[in-house]
């Protein structure tokens, strides 16, 4: 039975990285095709994909959407959470539900909708429009991951620092932030990998300026190569990256 179960766990890990894992050997390879036999290996992919202008542009264009839709939906979701916590309000369920309700809505669909209403509104397709798209999908997620984080003790500590004199604003920074604070690092570091990797909104809502995403697909219209490979590579090294920093960072000092 225990072999059985290490046989089980090697072969989820596997069926989960093994698609990586062949994405980030082609992208080394000597040749025009991300196809076996491997020839290298070779960063010259890797060369071309960091002078690319376009790539590079749209790679900066995905930072800054998704910071600052991360930055914006945490905001709103933190206060929202906060509220909620803080006071009963008639109808409270179904207002919880209203905001947690795009989770369960296919992006498409929301893509669809925001472009019509920004088309009625005269928005044209841009980076801030695809900014707000990212906050409508990214504002549900924050708002559950928080408001699952204030329970009994953040809400008597908020009750007590009201009744000592604290100003709304200091409960919220001083008391409320801090106690909650890897909560609000995850949601913070989940919803800028969801905008950084997010393709269906950002190619509804943007046309000159667009995002790395969009940007792979452009590339990929002309056929796969070890520079889509390359491109792969380094979106799933930044993911990587910030999975790794919150656990070694916030995560690990909240179990201590």
């Amino acid at each position: 039975m225990r072999y059985l179960s290490w046989a089980y766990l090697a072969a989820m890990f596997g069926f989960i990285l093994l698609p990586v894992a062949v994405l980030v050997v082609f992208s080394f390879q000597d040749g025009r095709l991300p196809v076996p036999p491997f020839n290298g290996p070779t960063a010259e992919w890797y060369a071309k994909v960091l002078g690319d202008r376009d790539l590079m542009a749209a790679l900066g264009n995905s930072m800054l959407v998704a910071l600052a839709s991360s930055a914006v939906a945490l905001t709103l979701g933190f206060l929202a959470a906060a509220g909620f916590a803080q006071a009963r309000l008639p109808g409270g369920a179904l207002m919880r539900g209203l905001i947690i309700a795009p989770m369960t809505v296919s992006y498409l669909i929301i893509g669809l909708g925001l472009l019509q209403m920004f088309n009625w509104a005269g928005v044209r397709p841009s980076l801030m429009a695809t900014g707000i798209g990212h906050v409508v999908i990214n504002l549900p997620l924050c708002f559950a991951i928080l408001s699952a984080a204030i329970g009994a003790p953040q809400k008597s500590a908020l009750k007590a620092a009201r009744d000592l004199g604290a100003g709304e604003a200091q409960v919220l920074l001083l008391i409320l932030a801090p106690m909650i604070a890897p909560s609000l690092a995850a949601a913070f570091f989940l919803s800028f990998t969801f905008s950084w990797d997010e393709f269906i909104i950002a190619f509804l809502l943007t046309r000159f300026d667009v995002t790395l995403p969009v940007e792979i697909w452009s590339m990929l219209r002309s056929g796969l190569s070890p520079e889509t490979n390359a491109v792969g590579s380094l979106v799933f090294l930044v993911s990587v990256l910030l999975v790794v920093t919150l656990e070694l960072t916030l995560f690990r000092k909240a179990s201590k």
